[in-house]
């Protein structure tokens, strides 16, 4: 498997695992194409407590090692679970509860990505 596939499939599991714990507002940023941006790939979701993104990065965490044998290269926040930032070094995943997000609106920090939205299945 290429980069660009190893890559795309990391970004289907980490959606997956928040799809099946119910995050909300999955969004993916293209930052690819952006000069000196810390990744190429964001995915950004909320959770509605600090127990629901502990779960949604724990989540994350277990389905991309169980399927694509990958783990995170780092991972913080998981003290208090407001935001969990997870590394994977190609794909950052951002887990956040719905005020810490709003807070720092991280939307609008990086809004020269290609973004999508990901529907909720739910």
């Amino acid at each position: 498997m290429n980069k660009t596939a190893e890559k795309q499939a990391l970004i289907d599991k980490i959606v997956e695992a928040l799809q099946d714990i119910k995050a909300e507002d999955i969004m993916i940023f293209d930052l690819s194409k952006i000069e000196n941006s810390v990744a190429e790939t964001f995915v950004i979701c909320s959770g509605n407590s600090n127990t629901q993104v502990a779960a949604l990065a724990g989540g994350v965490e277990k389905k991309v090692r169980n399927d694509l044998k990958d783990r995170p290269w780092h991972v913080e926040g998981t003290e208090n679970a407001m935001w969990v930032l997870m590394d994977y070094v190609s794909v950052v995943v951002h887990i956040f509860q719905k005020d810490v997000r709003e807070y720092y609106d991280i939307e609008e920090l990086w809004n020269d990505a290609v973004i999508t939205k990901i529907e909720n299945e739910f």
